[in-house]
C-alpha cells in the first residue's frame, strides 16, 4: 500500500469556520486527502514530504458554488441583456441542442481552470451528459456534485447508483431542472427515488414572477408547495435562486430544513429579483450561495457573489446592517458544503477533507489587516488566491495550474468546439 503523503501549512493565519469566526496562527498538517493536524507548533516534527510557508497569508476552506451550468462556459456573452424566458428558450436551448459529450467535457475543463484560479473547490452542476461531465470534473481533480436526472424508474435509479460509485470526489443529489420544464410524472419518478434512498432533492424553484404565477395557474400551488405535496422534500434539498417565495413556502423551507441557494449575480443580470436574505435568514432558513451558468452570470466568482449578496440586501432592506459579512461569507463556505452533501469538507478540523485555499494578503485590497472576514467579502476579488487544494492535491499555486491538461489546451479546445457549434 502506498504511503500517504503528508504536508504541512504553516507560518501563516488560519481561519478555520469551524465555530466563530476567529483567526488564528495554527499549524494545520494533511495527511492524503484529509486534514490531520490543526493546532500550534509541538515541540517535535514529524518527517513531511512538503511544507508549505504560508508567510502570513491566510489558510481558509474552499469556496463551494453551490448551483451551477459550468459546461455553459460555450454561451459567455453569447446572448446578452435579456429576461430569462427569452434567453433560455430563444437563444440557450437551441444551442444546448448541438452539445455532444465531448463538448460538454471541453467546456467543464475550461469552467475547473476559473474555479480555482477562483478559490472554487466544489460545484453543485446541474447540465446535460452528466456522467462524462463527471468524469472529466474527476480526471482534473475537481469536487464534483451533480444535480437532475430523468427517465423512467429505472433508469433514474442506474444513473443514481452508477454515479454515486462512479469516483471519491464525484456524487449525484436527486433533482431535476424546474416545474416549468417537468411533468408531474417525472417528478413523481424522482420522488419514488428520493423516498427509496432517503436522499434530498434540489431544483430551480421561483426563480422570477412568472414562474411562481405559471406554476399556480397550472396546479393552484407554488413550485414549493408542489414539490412538497409530491414529497420531494421530505428528505431535505433546497431551491436554487428562490426570489420569489410566498410566506408559506418560507414556512415549508423553514419546517423541512432546506436550503436556499441564492444566485445574486445571475438574478441582477436576468433582472428575475432579490431574493430576501435577511428575511430568510430571520425565518431561520439555510443559506448557501451558486453563481448559477456563465451564460446568466458572466463569471464562476465566488468574491463578487458574496459582495452582492450583502450588499443588495442593503438596497432592499434600506438598511445597511441587513446581511452582515460573516452570514455571507459562511453561506459561500459551510453552508454551500453543506447544501451540497459535503459535510467533510465544510471547516478546517481533523478528519475534514483537505479543500483548502491560501488568500494572499499582501494585495492591496486585502490590506490594511483590520477585519479579514470583512475584507473577503467587500474587498477581495479572484486576484487574491494563492494556491487551490483539492482532497490534498495542489491543482492551483501562484497562477500555475497542476492539471492533466494545460491551459492553452482546454483555451484551444473550447474554441474549436464552440466554432463547430455556432458553424463557423
Amino acid at each position: 500500500m502506498e504511503k500517504e503523503a503528508l504536508t504541512r501549512l504553516h507560518h501563516g493565519r488560519v481561519l478555520s469556520m469551524d465555530g466563530p469566526l476567529a483567526v488564528t496562527e495554527d499549524e494545520v498538517w494533511v495527511r492524503g486527502t484529509r486534514i490531520c493536524y490543526v493546532g500550534p507548533l509541538p515541540e517535535t516534527l514529524p518527517a513531511f514530504d512538503r511544507e508549505i510557508d504560508l508567510g502570513g497569508n491566510l489558510l481558509m476552506p474552499g469556496f463551494k458554488n453551490a448551483h451551477a451550468h459550468s459546461a455553459m462556459t460555450f454561451c459567455r456573452s453569447l446572448a446578452d441583456d435579456m429576461p430569462l424566458q427569452p434567453w433560455l428558450f430563444d437563444h440557450i436551448f437551441p444551442l444546448e441542442a448541438k452539445l455532444t459529450p465531448e463538448r460538454v467535457c471541453a467546456f467543464t475543463r475550461l469552467a475547473i481552470l476559473e474555479y480555482l484560479a477562483g478559490g472554487v473547490t466544489a460545484a453543485f452542476d446541474m447540465y446535460y451528459h452528466r456522467p462524462e461531465g463527471a468524469a472529466c470534473a474527476a480526471q482534473q481533480g475537481f469536487r464534483y456534485v451533480l444535480c437532475g436526472m430523468s427517465g423512467t424508474p429505472e433508469q433514474v435509479e442506474g444513473e443514481y447508483t452508477e454515479l454515486n460509485a462512479l469516483h471519491p470526489l464525484v456524487s449525484l443529489i436527486p433533482g431535476f431542472h424546474a416545474e416549468y420544464t417537468t411533468s408531474v410524472e417525472e417528478m413523481r419518478v424522482v420522488s419514488e427515488l428520493v423516498h427509496r434512498h432517503r436522499a434530498p432533492f434540489f431544483t430551480h424553484i421561483s426563480e422570477t414572477e412568472r414562474e411562481q404565477a405559471e406554476c399556480l395557474a397550472r396546479h393552484g400551488m407554488t413550485p414549493t408547495e408542489l414539490f412538497d405535496s409530491l414529497g420531494l422534500f421530505d428528505y431535505g434539498g433546497g431551491g436554487y435562486h428562490c426570489c420569489h417565495l410566498s410566506d408559506h413556502d418560507m414556512q415549508i423551507f423553514r419546517d423541512q430544513g432546506l436550503f436556499v441557494v441564492s444566485c445574486p449575480a445571475s438574478n441582477a443580470k436576468l433582472a428575475s429579483g432579490i431574493a430576501p436574505l435577511r428575511r430568510y435568514a430571520d425565518a431561520g432558513i439555510r443559506l448557501a450561495l451558486g453563481t448559477d451558468g456563465p451564460s446568466s452570470n458572466n463569471a464562476l466568482d465566488m468574491f463578487r457573489e458574496m459582495y452582492l449578496a450583502a450588499v443588495l440586501q442593503k438596497l432592499l432592506c434600506h438598511d445597511a446592517a441587513a446581511l452582515d459579512a460573516e452570514t455571507v461569507l459562511r453561506a459561500a463556505t459551510v453552508g454551500s458544503a453543506r447544501a451540497m452533501g459535503l459535510r467533510d469538507c465544510d471547516v478546517i478540523a481533523v478528519g475534514k477533507q483537505a479543500d483548502l485555499i491560501v488568500i494572499d494578503l499582501d494585495r492591496p485590497s486585502m490590506r490594511p489587516i483590520v477585519n479579514i472576514p470583512q475584507n473577503l467579502v467587500y474587498s477581495g476579488g479572484r486576484d487574491c488566491v494563492k494556491l487551490t487544494m483539492i482532497a490534498g492535491r495542489v491543482l492551483y499555486e501562484d497562477g500555475e495550474f497542476h492539471l492533466p491538461d494545460s491551459p492553452e489546451r482546454i483555451y484551444a479546445e473550447a474554441q474549436r468546439e464552440l466554432q463547430a457549434m455556432l458553424g463557423r
